[in-house]
């Protein structure tokens, strides 16, 4: 908000204060002279902050104000509104919502509307170059000869992977398509997005080849080719991209090749507080993605929200959340010297799990927050999705600004944010207990307890300690199927399957690692983090190790800064040597965009029915997310990851068992190669600089080549181009009116789905690749692309004909209807079997409602931006539910569809349906929060459901047909 003449008439403001001598206003709510501010916890401060600054009289009231003033009481019972500072959109998330602001700019139009007009009120961040697919990797040039003279006879060496002290470059050999040569099968040039083959010219002048048979190329190379195939692949997308960033107003527009979106904001985007127009106040965000907790570590309020909140919230609509209880973690101890950044982050991650805190928020205080960088801060911050908080909050304290000195702040802009802050009592001293705020409850966690973890083999909040891993992952073998076991036979857990790779023939087991990716971007943007894997690859390769060739490793950077770090402190090209080559910037194997790996490795895999492994350094996995073969998928450190990846297997007991032998034949264990925490700290001060986040400006100011060249129209509409396959106007305008419509009854629906429990937004919302068999295939086979030109919903988030195609199509749908997982459905008129969309279709054009009956948890995991407009365009009238993940459930209302939640004791199996029924549900003319409704089935019995409406607001936006009809 803005200072101006009217300023006078705002309710609050006898509370303006000023600094730098009258120059900069600010809100104080310490001028209340209430005494529950300062016992207030520091996020609630910031709530409370906003809703005085933008109190309005309609979306923020004055009784908001009152009502988080009196927190204590109120925790947890009322509603209130949030106006974030900005909104950050990742590419994937973003292009959906700047595809719908151009459609809204088409329909206002059509009523007269000038579509100059819609515009994002709140400031909006868009980076393009989140997501990143490996079309290039080590796999393709592993066939070089040997520069170094490595011993072949040394089985942990291959021929391709020398070992001398200072690694020298590797190159590659054709392998002409041949299998025992290479795996993959022959091939022509890539296709771009328009279906004909690449032409164009490469940086360098390098030309483009197929990812699987290239002629000798360097890493440099290898990341520059990935970035070029991605700016092809997505050229649709980038003009698109580029025509919002000239079109309309409060949009910056973050180009490609600078980093993700959660490295971005933490290096670029943050600013801890705003000065806009001589007022200032707290930064604060929403983002359509579950990292953007990280911004808490900082000091800055912010968290994930779906697609649709996000428009909302661009549009000027806040959000609204219940006021929150927030939990003190209070932090003491040591820590354990052998212990990474990644290791607390998975303890604290399991202990506040174990505490029950979903919904709430988590405050650090204590002690040992003072031991914690800003860096560890983040990787902290960022997990609290894995135990279903809203934040993890760090308030600002002087390694805050320590932090700062290192970027591009200046000294100028550190006094005013110090100034301001202490101001208005945001500033923390964690030394004195006497600043402690009120809380909720409080959980003491001992730092000196977090010992080295890995979590797996299926979910994030399964720990296992390093020293315990061989054990455990043997009895994962003999346990029953389920979230640790894979029940593998005694007599089959022994076997061993040989295979040619590149002419030498190799073994798999059980707990073989064929994937190992070090990432940085989330959980381990920590450089001291990334340090030690390099400091410790730089070790191995010097003690003659090496990875075996078939394991596909990659590192792929949160940013160029990682990039920048690991080069200055020279332990890239070690990195390089183990194959863990710079493959891209952007989230690559943690969302399954693995290149493929070896056919070899894949026969192996499955005619020894093995139980192969993943290890990344990310913080999402689950079975067959990293690829379809690999059944275990482990988070690990970075040095873990290069520590597995060397050993080749889980099985393996650091402590007894050597990772291998160096050229003479000497044993070399984890110990000798891991480096003090001494040493990596001291190669930290010497590279993560100021000049670090100076080049990061540079090229976020300079952009690249590609996207500089990019041209496009300077039209207030967007020019829709009917032939694309990437964008297309979505129709969620085309029943605009200006009357709010009644409230439409549901009558005699049919359920699209009977599904069970803990449906997650990854099984409803698309994503990944496109599969051949799949709706989306037939739809981009209409149109005359081959297999080889689908790309991934990802990249067609903004065809809502692929995007609906693909709702409902995870091969891990478990339907009632059809008995086991598939992406497929009961059309229960003609008893066919077809998919999701097909089936759903079918009904539309006979004009039959549609509702999805599911168990408990509907829509948890991350936001999506598609899982409630895709089952909106499906016909999707309402879920019926014994319970919703909250975000979700705002999502659905969002869209206009209704979330009926069972009440309690009640299910779909207690009130024997059998899911054929059909369904109706009468509205009344007036609604109003949590509202029960009676649903009546065709076979005459009824049952009664909770419409979850939890706010006034929220009913208003049902009636307006979902956020964005609102918003017009």
């Amino acid at each position: 908000m803005a200072l101006s003449e009217t300023i006078k008439d705002h309710p609050y403001a006898h509370l303006i204060d000023t600094l730098k001598d009258g120059s900069i206003k600010f809100f104080n709510p310490r001028k209340l002279g209430d005494p529950r501010y300062d016992k207030l916890p520091l996020s609630v401060r910031i709530l409370l902050e906003e809703a005085i600054r933008n109190c309005d009289g309609f979306y923020t009231k004055e009784e908001d104000v009152q009502n988080i003033l009196d927190w204590q009481q109120q925790q947890g019972k009322v509603e209130v509104p949030f106006s974030p500072a900005r909104v950050l959109l990742q590419d994937f998330t973003g292009i959906p919502a700047m595809v719908d602001l151009a459609a809204m700019r088409d329909a206002v139009a059509k009523h007269g509307v000038d579509p100059n007009l819609v515009n994002p009120k709140c400031h909006t961040d868009l980076i393009v170059d989140h997501s990143l697919q490996i079309d290039y990797s080590k796999c393709a040039i592993q066939n070089a000869p040997n520069p170094g003279g490595g011993d072949s006879s040394n089985p942990n060496q291959h021929p391709s992977r020398s070992t001398p002290a200072r690694p020298p470059s590797r190159g590659g050999s054709h392998c002409g398509g041949q299998r025992g040569s290479c795996s993959k099968t022959p091939c022509s040039d890539p296709p771009t997005s328009s279906g004909r083959p690449v032409s164009v010219q490469q940086i360098e002048n390098t030309p483009l080849l197929c990812p699987f048979h290239l002629q000798p190329v360097s890493e440099v190379e290898m990341a520059l080719k990935n970035q070029e195939m991605e700016l092809q692949r997505n050229k649709e997308r980038l003009h698109f991209f580029k025509w919002c960033s000239k079109a309309f107003k409060n949009v910056n527009v973050v180009p490609p090749d600078v980093g993700a979106v959660h490295q971005v904001n933490l290096e670029y985007l943050s600013r801890v507080v705003h000065v806009s127009d001589g007022l200032i106040y707290p930064d604060s965000v929403v983002g359509t993605d579950s990292h953007t907790t990280m911004i808490n570590g900082l000091g800055v309020l912010g968290w994930g929200v779906g697609g649709i909140e996000s428009e909302a919230v661009m549009l000027g609509q806040p959000v609204s959340l219940t006021l929150p209880q927030v939990v003190g973690c209070k932090l003491v101890g040591s820590i354990n010297p052998l212990a990474s950044s990644i290791d607390i982050v998975l303890g604290i991650t399991k202990l506040l799990r174990q505490a029950g805190i979903s919904g709430k928020f988590v405050e650090f205080f204590g002690p040992g927050v003072s031991q914690l960088s800003a860096p560890d801060r983040t990787t902290i911050a960022n997990m609290c999705p894995e135990y279903n908080a809203t934040i993890s909050f760090f308030p600002v304290d002087p390694i805050t600004l320590k932090h700062f000195r290192k970027t591009n702040f200046t000294e100028e802009k550190l006094e005013l944010l110090e100034a301001y802050m202490k101001a208005v009592n945001l500033f923390r001293s964690y030394e004195e207990s006497l600043e402690d705020p009120q809380f909720s409850e409080v959980i003491t966690i001992n730092l000196s307890s977090m010992v080295p973890h890995v979590s797996g083999p299926k979910r994030a909040q399964d720990r296992v300690a390093v020293s315990s891993m061989k054990e455990d992952f043997q009895s994962c073998l003999n346990e029953k199927v389920g979230f640790k076991g894979f029940h593998i036979s005694k007599e089959k857990q022994d076997i061993r399957v040989p295979f040619l790779h590149c002419g030498q023939e190799y073994q798999l087991a059980h707990g073989s690692v064929v994937i190992a990716a070090v990432i940085s971007c989330t959980n381990n943007c920590n450089p001291s983090v990334m340090l030690t894997a390099g400091l410790m690859a730089k070790k191995a390769v010097e003690a003659g190790l090496v990875v075996k060739p078939y394991i596909q490793t990659s590192l792929a950077p949160g940013s160029g800064m990682v990039t920048h770090y690991l080069n200055a402190s020279g332990v890239l090209p070690y990195f390089n040597q183990l194959g863990f080559e710079v493959v891209g910037y952007g989230c690559a194997t943690c969302v399954g965009n693995t290149a493929p790996l070896p056919e070899a490795v894949v026969d192996a895999i499955k005619k020894g029915d093995l139980v192969a492994c993943g290890v990344l350094s990310g913080n999402r996995h689950f079975e067959g997310r990293l690829c379809d073969c690999v059944r275990a998928n482990y988070l690990a450190s970075p040095p873990l990851v290069v520590a597995y990846a060397i050993a080749g297997t889980v099985g393996i007991d650091f402590e007894k068992e050597p990772l291998g032998l160096t050229s003479e034949g000497k044993e070399v264990y984890l110990r000798d190669i891991w480096p003090s925490r001494e040493e990596v700290q001291h190669t930290e001060e010497d590279t993560v600089i100021s000049s670090i986040f100076k080049d990061l400006r540079r090229r976020m100011e300079k952009g690249n080549t590609f996207w500089n060249k990019i041209e496009c129209p300077d039209s207030v509409v967007f020019p829709w181009d009917h032939k694309s396959t990437y964008i297309r106007s979505p129709p969620f305008f085309s029943k605009l009116s200006k009357d709010i419509p009644a409230p439409q009854s549901i009558e005699n629906a049919h359920a699209l789905l009977f599904l069970g429990d803990k449906v997650t937004t990854d099984h409803i919302s698309p994503a990944g690749s496109i599969a051949r068999v799949s709706a989306a295939a037939k739809y981009l086979q209409s149109k005359r692309l081959t297999p080889r030109e689908f790309n991934s919903y990802g990249a067609r988030r903004g065809n809502d004909a692929v995007m609906t195609r693909g709702t409902f199509a995870s091969i891990k749908l478990h339907n009632r209807f059809i008995g086991k997982p598939a992406p497929k459905t009961l059309h229960i008129p003609s008893t066919q079997t077809l998919d999701v969309f097909e089936a759903a279709d079918r009904y539309q054009r006979d004009g039959t409602p549609l509702i999805i009956l599911a168990g408990k948890d509907y829509g948890s995991g991350n936001s999506r931006d598609w899982v409630a407009k895709g089952p909106y365009l499906l016909g999707v009238r309402a879920v019926i539910a014994e319970s919703f993940e909250k975000l979700h459930k705002n999502q659905l209302v969002g869209m206009g569809i209704m979330p009926l939640q069972f009440l309690s004791g009640q299910n779909a199996d207690t009130l024997e349906l059998s899911g054929k029924e059909r369904f109706s549900v009468t509205l009344p003319e007036s609604l109003s929060p949590r509202l029960q409704l009676t649903v009546k089935t065709s076979k005459g019995a009824s049952f009664c459901v909770t419409a979850l409406f939890d706010s006034e607001m929220d009913v208003m936006v049902f009636q307006h047909g979902g956020l964005l009809s609102s918003q017009v």
